[in-house]
């Protein structure tokens, strides 16, 4: 970031810094559950903190600006990027939306010249979520009274808690790509809700206008994407090629390339960076940051909070210390550690999050439960060569321990799956522990609801852990 920041500035006739962003959405080096896990804690305070502490850590290595929270409304889990919002309600959407650009940036203006702040954003406006059949990038059909409704609130609770930028969606509403929509955002985010900050598009979104079907070139992109309120272009170079051009053919208008770069400016500013474009960059200060012993903690206590018991037949969970037990542990989940933090993993070292067996060892370590291991059948490939050693263990144990779920590039971004049951090898591991007639619990790691009839009918005990994070297991 300094070598950049000291070469952008070389070139720079005006001597402007360069704002620096990465998709902080649940963590930047201590990774936090996954947004959706953390909205089953019905905590607002707990979501703020952990955007606090994310915002603590990139802003200690020089990141200024994160692209998030993400706070669609999605009703289809299909949909891998269900993971990064707050789930299906509105109202509940709305209270941690705001509470994470608090987080993130703090009560006020002022307190983005803090170290340990940065600006957030909101995305993407809008109705992103509600892509047909689940599908990433796919189209939408909303009505007004619908967007109005279910997909605006969490939006506008950004802009009242102070979101200094809002992104564009991919996706069209009526037909028209969110990227060029004027109703979007001149008429409802400037003018009904007198947003202030800066919008930024999606990756090349305003390239992708083009395929969309509604400009005739990138230049004609470049043009319907300004005129429609967008002041940054997020990779595609298009108004870095096409803009002045359009400016001098009278197509845009002089006082909105004025006023995009006035708001882009003001966020600098805001930040301290034009006083002092290096203010953030001590590395002192980042050694002291990353991953002290109390944001540990916190990530931990979030996952302690965000696991849902779902099912508790006998009360197979907790497992006491005190109890006389063996305990059969099965399952690709047991031992991953790569997917612990999800697919959306900031710059976390997967190598040091918990692993599930890790936890049960510290935990039981000296108790009277003891433990045995089998694998049971691959995350990520199909087969049942494990099944045989997994069923002798189990037949050793008086209780069996399964943990299941879905490899972290089966959610987040393009990461769209047409059944979301668990895959077949893992459900068929469970059928043939079932065989044995001991009792099991069903411990899920995973990005999405996933559909559990079977599980529900067969299975003692589940306990859905989402993707839980450094401190997950």
């Amino acid at each position: 970031i300094r070598k950049t920041q000291e070469t952008a500035l070389a070139e720079s006739r005006l001597k402007i810094p360069v704002l620096f962003a990465f998709d902080v959405i649940h963590g930047f080096k201590t990774i936090f559950p996954i947004p959706l896990a953390e909205s089953c804690a019905w905590d607002a305070e707990l979501a703020e903190r952990s955007a606090s502490i994310a915002a603590a850590e990139a802003s200690a290595v020089g990141v200024n600006w994160t692209f998030a929270p993400m706070v669609d409304i999605s009703r289809d889990a299909r949909w891998g990027r269900v993971m990064e919002g707050s789930g299906e309600d509105p109202y509940l959407g709305s209270l941690l939306s705001a509470a994470r650009v608090r987080g993130f940036q703090g009560e006020k203006p002022e307190d983005l010249m803090r170290l340990d702040k940065m600006l957030a954003c909101a995305k993407h406006f809008c109705a992103y979520g509600a892509a047909e059949a689940g599908r990433d990038y796919n189209t939408t059909d909303v009505s007004e009274r619908s967007l109005r409704d279910i997909y605006f609130p969490p939006f506008k609770a950004a802009k009242d808690a102070g979101v200094a930028t809002f992104m564009t969606a991919f996706n069209e509403i009526s037909g028209v790509p969110c990227t060029s929509s004027k109703f979007l955002y001149q008429d409802v985010l400037r003018d009904e809700w007198r947003f202030n900050g800066f919008v930024v598009t999606d990756y090349t979104a305003i390239n992708e206008l083009v395929p969309h079907g509604v400009a005739r070139d990138e230049a004609h992109a470049a043009e319907l994407a300004a005129n429609a309120g967008i002041e940054m272009d997020m990779t595609g170079g298009v108004f870095h090629a096409h803009l002045l051009q359009a400016v001098k053919e009278g197509k845009v208008n002089e006082e909105t390339i004025d006023n995009a770069v006035r708001r882009i400016l003001e966020m600098k500013f805001l930040l301290g960076i034009m006083d002092d474009p290096y203010r953030y960059l001590n590395e002192e200060r980042e050694k002291a940051t990353i991953m002290k012993p109390e944001f540990l903690e916190a990530a931990r206590d979030a996952a302690r909070k965000s696991v849902v018991l779902l099912k508790n037949e006998n009360d197979f969970f907790p497992i006491q210390p005190s109890e006389r037990k063996t305990v059969a542990l099965i399952g690709p989940m047991v031992k991953e550690r790569n997917s612990v933090n999800g697919g959306w993993g900031g710059r976390g070292d997967r190598q040091r999050s918990v692993t599930l067996f890790e936890g049960l060892e510290k935990k039981y370590g000296n108790s009277n439960v003891r433990f045995l291991y089998a694998e049971g059948c691959d995350l990520r490939k199909p087969g049942t060569a494990g099944f045989a050693q997994a069923v002798s263990v189990a037949r050793q144990a008086d209780v069996i321990l399964v943990a299941a779920g879905e490899d972290q590039n089966w959610s987040a971004e393009a990461a769209c799956r047409t059944d979301i049951t668990l895959p077949a090898s893992q459900r068929d591991l469970l059928k043939e522990l079932k065989k044995t007639g001991k009792p099991i619990g069903l411990v899920l790691m995973n990005g999405r609801p996933l559909e559990l009839t079977w599980e529900d009918e067969n299975m003692d005990a589940i306990l859905e852990a989402w993707y839980p994070g450094t401190m997950g297991g």
